[in-house]
């Protein structure tokens, strides 16, 4: 009787201490949990204050002397350039140059595209021999045109190769991480607008190139008639994405004019809203991101007694 007195005793003991330790693990998660639980709450009552607002919209200063100054300072209009600057942030090699290349490129294929609207005109039956006309009788039309296809080309390249450099530097991380986004968004535009110019020429690279992309088009989820959950939703090869882009089932005129138009109008305008946008975060933010700057040796300041 008294083994089984201590059996009963022993296993009680190690249930108790079980349960102790269970609690432990439990009120250790708590303690864990707690702040980040307080901060998304806190986030919830004032959401101006999350570090998601304050990368996207303007955050005004308290009244302090030191925050007017600050609103003078971080004023994109009142102060273009930062304050400071990290110095090892604008070495050559770091940035590559690419995003500052990739503006100045938009620029010139604005310039150029502006000029080459002069002489082309957006139908089946004109259009091809515009480029013609442009090659062989302006002068320096093929000059001209061929500024706008190779500088179109170097932007898609240039973008690719400034993405990756910010990839590499860790410079999406907070606070940059809206900026980012923004970033991914001007990626897509632009491949877009090379996307649309293909078509303008009316050659058959152009048209086939064009007639392939469409027709990937049709496997968009929810808007394309053969893509994941469009034909529950009522997509025909009549009124999808697909059919949208083209202006009708087939590659042609209505194609054409389409093309012209978001190649023109559509995609630039939105494409120079987002590059504000873009270049005003990156002020925003601090300027361009780099690694953790060097201090010299004659700029260590010996500590007071």
């Amino acid at each position: 009787m008294a083994d089984e007195k201590d059996t009963q005793t022993d296993a009680k003991d190690t249930q108790s201490n079980g349960k102790g330790r269970v609690a432990g693990v439990i009120e250790k998660v708590k303690e864990q949990i707690r702040p980040k639980l307080n901060q998304d709450l806190e986030g919830l009552r004032q959401p101006q204050k999350t570090q998601l607002y304050k990368s996207i919209f303007r955050v005004k200063h308290e009244e302090t002397p030191r925050s007017r100054s600050l609103s003078v300072l971080s004023n994109v209009f009142l102060h273009l350039h930062p304050a400071r600057i990290n110095r090892d942030a604008v070495r050559y090699s770091y940035t590559w140059g690419m995003g500052g290349i990739t503006f100045y490129l938009f620029v010139v294929l604005t310039f150029t595209g502006v000029l080459l609207m002069f002489y082309y005109h957006p139908t089946k039956i004109q259009a091809f021999r515009d480029i013609l006309y442009l090659e062989h009788d302006v002068p320096y039309g093929k000059l001209l045109r061929n500024m706008h296809r190779w500088g179109a080309h170097l932007m898609v390249l240039t973008v690719w190769l400034h993405m990756f450099r910010v990839f590499l530097t860790g410079s999406y991380k907070k606070p940059r991480e809206f900026n980012w986004c923004v970033g991914v968004i001007l990626l897509v535009l632009t491949l877009l607008l090379s996307f649309t110019g293909y078509l303008l020429p009316d050659d058959q690279l152009g048209f086939w190139a064009v007639t392939v992309g469409t027709n990937m088009a049709r496997a968009t989820p929810l808007l394309g008639s053969e893509g994941p959950l469009g034909p529950q939703l009522g997509m025909t090869a009549y009124n999808d994405v697909r059919f949208a882009l083209l202006g009708g089932s087939i590659v042609d005129s209505n194609a054409l004019l389409r093309a012209y138009i978001w190649h023109c109008i559509g995609i630039p305008v939105i494409a120079s809203t987002f590059m504000i946008v873009h270049f005003w975060r990156v002020r925003k933010d601090g300027g361009i991101s780099g690694p953790s700057p060097v201090m010299l040796a004659k700029e260590i300041k010996p500590e007071r007694p």
